[in-house]
C-alpha cells in the first residue's frame, strides 16, 4: 500500500478571530488542502484530473471540533478514505496538534466524480488507472 503523509498547516493569524482562535470555518479549507495534497501524494492531483474532463465536487462536509486551536499552532491532518466505489468517495480528517499530539477536529467530506457535462463518472469503468490509484490508496484490493 502506498504510504501517505500527513498534511502539516501552521495557524496563520488572519485565520483566527480576536481570541487567536481558529474560525470553525477554517478547517473546512483545511479538509481541503489536506484533501489536494492526498490527491497530489497519489500522483493524482486535480489540475490532472481536470485535463482529463473528470471534476470531484463536495456533495457534503462534516466537522466536530473537539478543542480550540490557536494563532501560531501547527497541526497534522491526517486524510483517511472511509468509503470509495469507483462512482463516490468519503474521506475522514483528523486534525491533531503537533506538540501535544491531542486531537482537535475531526470531519469528513463527501464526493462524486462528474465529467466535462456534470454527468457522474465512474472511474472504475471509465478510468481504470485512476481507480486502481483510488483502492491502493484505499487500501482495497483491485
Amino acid at each position: 500500500m502506498r504510504e501517505i503523509r500527513e498534511y502539516r498547516h501552521k495557524v496563520q493569524y488572519y485565520e483566527t478571530d480576536q481570541m487567536r482562535v481558529v474560525h470553525h470555518s477554517n478547517y473546512i479549507r483545511w479538509f481541503e488542502e489536506a484533501r489536494v495534497d492526498l490527491m497530489e501524494q497519489m500522483g493524482m492531483g486535480y489540475d490532472r484530473m481536470e485535463e482529463l474532463g473528470i471534476a470531484s465536487p463536495v456533495l457534503g462536509v462534516e466537522a466536530d471540533y473537539l478543542r480550540m486551536v490557536h494563532f501560531g499552532d501547527t497541526v497534522s491532518i491526517r486524510t483517511r478514505m472511509k468509503e470509495y466505489n469507483g462512482i463516490k468517495l468519503t474521506l475522514e480528517y483528523e486534525v491533531t496538534d503537533e506538540e501535544t499530539g491531542m486531537v482537535h477536529c475531526r470531519g469528513l467530506t463527501k464526493h462524486c466524480f462528474l465529467n466535462e457535462k456534470g454527468r457522474p463518472v465512474s472511474l472504475k469503468k471509465d478510468h481504470p488507472d485512476i481507480h486502481a490509484l483510488f483502492l491502493e490508496v484505499a487500501g482495497q484490493e483491485k
